[in-house]
């Protein structure tokens, strides 16, 4: 386990948790938090063990309630933009990451708490969950891409009522807007997404690697140039160890024994 002074980090065999540890706060995101997410999150990169990431909030209160309100109260033009540039990029590495990152989401997820589970590759909620973009309340819009990755996840119309609005949704209603992948019992939260980063630890690396690069090129790009994306990012798999291990332990009845090369 690594110990940061807002986050902390922990392998479970395959998996890495990273908690955001703010409870008196609500894990509210500022400053030297996005730093050590993003310290975290080089290590799980960087870690050949690592298969999948989990992210949650410390406590059963907050995933992560909002950006800090003494950082935002404090921003002008110039600042403002540095901030939202900041969260973003970190954002960004998530997305990026090579790995699928499972948002385990414990409590509120609001303002920055939801734009860092729009980031993630998966989203678990608890029934006690709660999502929303209140920003408009505060005289601001969302900055670290909730404008964005809200309207691929959830389409124009709910992604509009949601932001200009700031309503807040529940699990439940998360599920149906596909927000969400599922809902489980709080005391659930980090086993199913350990069993999800698990069952993908079982399969090849670099495989994974591709397809999320692929996935997201369905995201930016028109079909026509995603569909090229795909062929080339398969031809390469095609041409690794670990191809024609999957291939040979299929055939040979047997279970494959990766290389991630």
């Amino acid at each position: 386990m690594t110990q940061f002074q807002n986050v902390v980090y922990e392998k479970r065999k395959r998996a890495c948790i990273i908690t955001i540890s703010r409870p008196d706060k609500l894990n509210a995101l500022n400053a030297k938090v996005l730093d050590e997410l993003d310290e975290a999150l080089a290590i799980s990169e960087q870690d050949s063990e690592v298969s999948g990431v989990v992210i949650t909030g410390a406590g059963d209160k907050a995933f992560v309630a909002g950006a800090d309100i003494t950082e935002l109260n404090k921003l002008d033009v110039l600042s403002g933009k540095e901030f939202s540039e900041r969260g973003q990029a970190v954002f960004d590495r998530i997305e990026r990451l090579g790995k699928p990152v499972i948002a385990a989401v414990n409590g509120y997820a609001l303002g920055g708490g939801s734009e860092l589970a729009w980031a993630c590759h998966i989203r678990i909620a608890s029934k006690n969950a709660k999502f929303g973009q209140p920003e408009v309340a505060l005289g601001i819009i969302p900055g670290y891409g909730g404008t964005q990755r809200l309207v691929r996840l959830a389409g124009r119309g709910v992604a509009t009522e949601l932001i200009v609005t700031g309503s807040q949704v529940n699990a439940e209603t998360a599920l149906s807007l596909g927000l969400v992948n599922k809902v489980v019992e709080p005391d659930e939260l980090i086993p199913e997404s350990l069993r999800i980063v698990n069952q993908i630890s079982e399969r090849a690396p670099f495989a994974i690697r591709l397809a999320l690069q692929a996935i997201e090129a369905a995201v930016e790009l028109p079909q026509a140039d995603g569909l090229k994306v795909e062929a080339q990012l398969f031809a390469v798999c095609c041409g690794t160890e670990d191809q024609k291990e999957g291939t040979s332990a299929f055939l040979a009845k047997r279970n494959p024994v990766w290389k991630g090369k």
